[in-house]
């Protein structure tokens, strides 16, 4: 809840498939550890296809990650839907840039520069939308 704890950029024309979710994966439990010890956590994903690959599963199992589930129709769910991401594609969207080490450069200092009360109060909408899908009975939620 106090910020970003992994942080990773695609090379350009890179896209994301199970193997490179895990890598990624791998790379989040070695911070988590580092970040947090042995204090639990919990990743939230949507159901794109890497996600929800048997490698994928098999990993988070093998990684001992818990997880949280991402009910179908429900994309308010996702928090590149609404938090931090939401903002973020607004910040971006409104400079020019000339390369992506700008970019990189850019997000990186958006990050830094949120206050950790920021991020706590994303986890808090993200609980609040929970409660309403699971209130729903999984039903789609409005934003």
């Amino acid at each position: 809840m106090k910020g970003v704890v992994h942080m990773e950029f695609l090379e350009h024309g890179q896209t994301v498939n199970s193997e490179r979710y895990i890598s990624t994966l791998q790379a989040l439990k070695l911070r988590l550890r580092s970040v947090l010890g042995d204090k639990d956590s919990i990743l939230q994903y949507n159901n794109a296809r890497q996600h929800t690959s048997r490698q994928t599963q098999y990993a988070l199992r093998q990684l001992e990650l818990t997880t949280l589930l991402h009910p179908a129709y429900s994309p308010n769910l996702a928090p590149s839907e609404f938090f931090w991401f939401l903002q973020l594609k607004r910040y971006l969207k409104s400079h020019h840039y000339d390369n992506d080490e700008e970019v990189i450069a850019h997000v990186r200092r958006s990050c830094r520069g949120q206050l950790s009360e920021f991020f706590a109060d994303g986890v808090r909408q993200l609980v609040k939308r929970w409660r309403l899908c699971v209130d729903l009975n999984g039903d789609y939620v409005e934003k």
